[in-house]
């Protein structure tokens, strides 16, 4: 599943296509895909200008005068900007055509297991922030708001695994499976350990690690293990980087000890033992 880092790279690539451009068509191929499309966008929003391609989480936000356009890539989606005339592919499910006063150009979204999604937020139905798939979103890890402290005090009632409340995405959000496996090792931390017994120090490690690993891998282009592409067509490169993710049972980096492989809550978890702690 796409992780901030490559929605981010997804956003940096989209943005210069999309923003002060007018819509002159929208195509929808399907019914939907996780939920329904928002069929009527078909018709109102040719004409509107898009203001800014924003990010929220691992949601991509296309605000216009009217209302918010919400994309999120799934499990498998990724987006493109193609040339007017291309033919779609299977898997092909929505564009958005752009104007920019001379030249079109489309935003086409692929998505082969669908899980993805395209939805409309109206600015009458109030603040984007307030919409149900964002409102309970932690604060962004890159950001000012985001601290060891505020890890530190977040977690002192929750006795969850620290790699499992991390994923929850309610203290930090867009931190997933990957990225926490990498900022965890880079801490040196054990993903099993108790969030609520992790010292403040250990909070100041780990904090420094997400925001370094997380821009690390957007400098990279993200990671590319099945799916995932940059809107240019090209692959991510974070992957070649990994100290633990995908690694089990080969030598660490740091001290040659096997990398290990366990389950929590259905996900897959790498550590090293000996230097995670």
């Amino acid at each position: 599943m796409p992780e901030l880092p490559e929605v981010e790279v997804t956003r940096r690539g989209v943005a210069p296509h999309l923003e002060g451009r007018v819509v002159e068509q929208v195509v929808f191929r399907r019914e939907g895909l996780r939920w329904p499309f928002p069929a009527h966008l078909a018709g109102s929003l040719v004409g509107q200008r898009i203001a800014q391609v924003g990010r929220r989480g691992k949601y991509l936000l296309i605000d216009f005068a009217s209302g918010t356009l919400i994309i999120h890539l799934g499990m498998s989606g990724h987006l493109r900007v193609l040339p007017p005339g291309v033919e779609p592919k299977k898997h092909d499910h929505f564009d958005l055509v752009v104007n920019d006063g001379a030249h079109s150009q489309v935003l086409r979204l692929h998505d082969p297991r669908r899980f993805g999604a395209v939805l409309w937020h109206a600015h009458d139905d109030g603040d984007i922030a307030q919409h149900a798939l964002l409102r309970g979103l932690g604060v962004e890890p890159l950001e000012a708001a985001f601290s060891s402290a505020l890890l530190h005090q977040a977690t002192r009632k929750r006795n969850a695994p620290i790699k499992q409340v991390l994923l929850a995405g309610d203290i930090v959000v867009g931190v997933g499976n990957i990225y926490a496996c990498e900022s965890l090792f880079k801490a040196g931390i054990n993903p099993k350990t108790p969030a609520a017994r992790i010292s403040r120090a250990r909070y100041d490690r780990l904090a420094l690690a997400i925001r370094a690993i997380l821009a690390e891998a957007i400098v990279q282009g993200g990671s590319t293990l099945r799916d995932f592409i940059a809107v240019n067509g090209q692959s991510g490169y974070f992957q070649q980087t990994y100290f633990v993710y995908d690694r089990a049972g080969v030598p660490c980096r740091n001290c040659g000890a096997p990398v290990r492989q366990i389950k929590q809550g259905q996900r897959s978890t790498f550590y090293c033992a000996t230097c995670q702690r």
